[in-house]
């Protein structure tokens, strides 16, 4: 339930602000006030000395399983991973049963969601009926439904035929869409298992080369300037996909891409070790790509950070490497990530980090109300973050079904303190609250 807050002293950061302490008074969902030593009788009053304010972070890419993959994650688990996070909206990706590929899907996406409460849930539709990349799904449909889709994935599988694709950016022109391509040419990673290389060869493991992701987004971009339409490129992994982005942008084509948290911070290393946590498409790469990920995010080559929160029971990663699904957990721990691989290494300044995890996600996939600056007259979604501690990542901080995080146990800076998601507060110093029919 929304309540009157006055939070103090925070560092506000966001596309207006660049650290300026100062009260935010919030009323009715909304920032009503911002200034210097503000007062409301009877106001909830939030100390936020030292805290960093965020403009509530965005996910364009999230995996919440349900309808149909229960067992892993349920709208309601994944919204509060994601408000443990940071978060106050994620865009749930279409690869559930059945597939998010009709406005019926997508709606019920939509009302649990909203009935959850703890973060905007926006359902990304499917390119193609069932995913099976062979006729268009109801696009038009879905994207005139309550839901109101602006984005459109096949993600877990590559929209691979040039005609299916191209038939997709025209369409979604009609309503200002966006397709979201997962770039991985299928004839090139047949039983692929990690990045093809020297640990590859050295491990005996059949390799994923990054020229399957950077030979579809060549294509694609080319597609997208052809038709004149909107391409968004997932989870970018490979030095050369950044440099195919960047001279895509100088040829002034409208193309956008996203970066995991892992693919800033892990590199293929980690597979010698055989544990399922470290599998996940597209693969773990070369400490060389990691460094031009860096350094593309860092220039603006590449838009945002996205997590691929990904979940899986159990049983799905505890067995040996080749039967294991891939994936990992991401929404409570990409906020601190980022601030490791970035921030701590003078990458990026926290008004970047509001650019590139809320402003222009948000943007990107046409979602209102979110990523907007902290000021008076905007809906009161933000996040109040510590940058000082250094803890290892735990159990404890895991909030949905899955724990199949890359990070448990490792070191990481950061905390989320507060989160407030059009001024409910679903974190409160640290801890998750129970909110709405859950309390």
């Amino acid at each position: 339930m929304s309540e009157t807050i006055l939070i103090r002293g925070a560092r506000i950061h966001d596309q207006a602000a660049a650290g300026r302490p100062a009260d935010l008074l919030i009323d009715g969902g909304r920032i009503v006030e911002v200034g210097a030593g503000l007062s409301r009788a009877g106001a909830r009053v939030i100390d936020a000395d030292g805290l960093i304010a965020l403009p509530g972070l965005v996910d364009l890419h999230t995996h919440l399983r349900e309808p149909g993959y229960e067992a892993s994650e349920t709208i309601l688990s994944g919204s509060r991973a994601a408000a443990a996070g940071g978060y106050t909206a994620v865009f749930a990706m279409p690869n559930t049963s059945p597939v998010a590929d009709t406005a019926g899907v997508v709606e019920q996406e939509l009302a649990l969601g909203d009935a959850a409460g703890y973060v905007t849930v926006q359902p990304i539709g499917a390119v193609t009926v069932g995913q099976k990349g062979e006729r268009l799904a109801e696009l038009g449909a879905m994207a005139s439904s309550r839901a109101r889709v602006r984005v459109f994935s096949d993600d877990g599988f590559c929209v691979w035929d040039p005609l299916i694709m191209r038939r997709a950016l025209e369409y979604v022109k009609a309503f200002d869409g966006v397709i979201a391509q997962h770039a991985q040419d299928p004839r090139l990673t047949e039983g692929a298992q990690m990045n093809e290389g020297t640990v590859s060869a050295e491990l005996g493991l059949t390799g994923w080369p990054a020229a399957a992701e950077e030979s579809i987004i060549a294509r694609d971009v080319l597609l997208a300037e052809h038709v004149g339409s909107r391409l968004h490129v997932c989870h970018l992994s490979t030095a050369g996909s950044v440099d195919i982005i960047r001279w895509a942008k100088k040829r002034g084509i409208a193309v956008t891409a996203e970066v995991t948290p892992h693919h800033l911070l892990l590199t293929e290393e980690l597979v010698r070790g055989y544990d399922a946590r470290y599998k996940v498409n597209p693969p773990l790469r070369r400490e060389q790509d990691v460094q031009a990920v860096r350094e593309g995010l860092a220039d603006g080559t590449i838009d945002i950070v996205a997590t691929d929160h990904a979940p899986h029971p159990a049983e799905a990663k505890a067995c040996e490497w080749q039967a294991a699904a891939n994936g990992m957990v991401g929404l409570e721990s990409a906020l601190r990530v980022v601030q490791q691989a970035m921030v701590d290494t003078g990458l990026l300044g926290w008004d970047d980090v509001a650019r590139v995890m809320s402003t222009t996600p948000a943007r990107i996939g046409r979602l209102d109300g979110h990523g907007t600056p902290l000021t008076a007259g905007e809906a009161a979604s933000l996040t109040l973050y510590d940058p000082t501690p250094v803890r290892p990542f735990g159990r404890s901080d895991l909030h949905g079904r899955s724990a199949n995080s890359p990070y448990l146990e490792r070191e990481l800076p950061g905390e989320v303190r507060w989160t407030l998601h059009r001024g409910t507060v679903t974190v409160a110093d640290g801890a998750l609250r129970e909110i709405g029919v859950n309390a």
